[in-house]
């Protein structure tokens, strides 16, 4: 349990870090605008040539299609502007910054990582083969997880899935186009918390409370009892975590009720769809063949890419900020 902690303590790290990325990309590209105009007089001089042309093309284009050219040159200029802003040297010292800190801390929790995992056994590998190590270690750390999981099984649970909606949420920025250096780690701490406080303990509290309907209630024990478990699932489980992940995401930006319920209504279908392309064959496994004990080890597993497809549909509706709007 320590060395989860630890792990997650090194990701905490990561994000209470301060840096540009920490500003959305509305607010980048408005403070970055602002230097510009200080310290950027060529890129002003080039912006004023463009911005004549532009008039003039417009007083020509009005007596043929005055609407449609308007909102043409307007794309135009700015795409110009964001061409401009991205040219200023501040701008690269800041891309450059933050993505040497993201870079760098997500180097180092890999490496403390790798080898908290690695030297499990360090104290009686000596003499050992190679072989040997690569078939003890993997075990070895196994069994420590079972030991972990057994003494504390929500905190264990909460750690794992904290640090599994942190790399998902990572993924679905990446998926999104957001380079390392302009990591939304807001976000991506909301998402750790919402893993840690709520996906986790939740999780543990469901497959349990499901085991029991199923064996001391209904006493479905067979081979195919896991056909209505999936349906179960699908039919409560999910829809329950996908509405309670929108209002957790929700009270860390401090949301109105309003807002919060509008976000419930608008994702609940969309996410229970998005959900059946995956969930359902995965389940097979979770209640075929998982034990109970070790089925949120397995889901979590399988969330590293649900996770991507949850996190990405939360923050589908954006203000331009990278972050969801009040319509998420």
């Amino acid at each position: 349990m320590k060395g989860a902690l630890w792990s997650s303590c090194f990701i905490l790290l990561l994000l209470a870090v301060p840096s540009c990325a920490f500003h959305s990309p509305h607010d980048r590209i408005a403070s970055t605008s602002s230097r510009y105009n200080l310290h950027c007089q060529p890129f002003t001089k080039l912006h004023s040539a463009t911005s004549d042309a532009t008039t003039d093309t417009v007083a020509d284009a009005e007596t043929e299609d005055s609407t449609a050219n308007k909102e043409a040159l307007g794309n135009l200029e700015m795409t110009l502007q964001k061409r401009l802003v991205r040219l200023s040297p501040n701008n690269w010292v800041e891309n450059d910054l933050s993505e040497f800190v993201n870079l760098g801390i997500l180097s180092l929790i890999c490496l403390a990582v790798l080898a908290k995992v690695s030297l499990v056994n360090q104290d009686i590998t000596r003499g050992w083969t190679a072989a040997e190590i690569s078939v003890r270690v993997p075990l070895d750390n196994w069994n420590d997880y079972i030991k972990v999981l057994s003494e504390s099984p929500i905190e264990t649970k909460a750690v794992t899935s904290a640090t599994v909606y942190t790399i998902g949420d990572i993924i679905a920025q990446q998926t999104e186009g957001t380079k390392i250096g302009e990591l939304d780690r807001l976000r991506t701490l909301r998402s750790l918390l919402a893993g840690f406080i709520g996906h986790g303990p939740m999780s543990h509290i469901w497959y349990n409370f499901s085991e029991n309907i199923f064996e001391s209630y209904l006493h479905w024990t067979a081979w195919w009892s896991f056909f209505p478990k999936v349906v179960l699932d699908q039919a409560m489980w999910s829809p329950l975590w996908n509405n309670t992940y929108i209002i957790l995401l929700g009270l860390m930006k401090r949301e109105s009720v309003e807002t919060m319920w509008d976000d419930v209504k608008r994702t609940t279908i969309p996410l229970i769809v998005s959900g059946l392309k995956l969930w359902p064959l995965a389940h097979c496994v979770t209640y075929g063949l998982i034990p109970v004990e070790n089925r949120l080890l397995w889901v979590d597993v399988v969330e590293i890419f649900w996770v991507t497809i949850l996190a990405t549909q939360a923050a589908g509706a954006t203000k331009g900020d990278g972050e969801p709007s009040s319509g998420h």
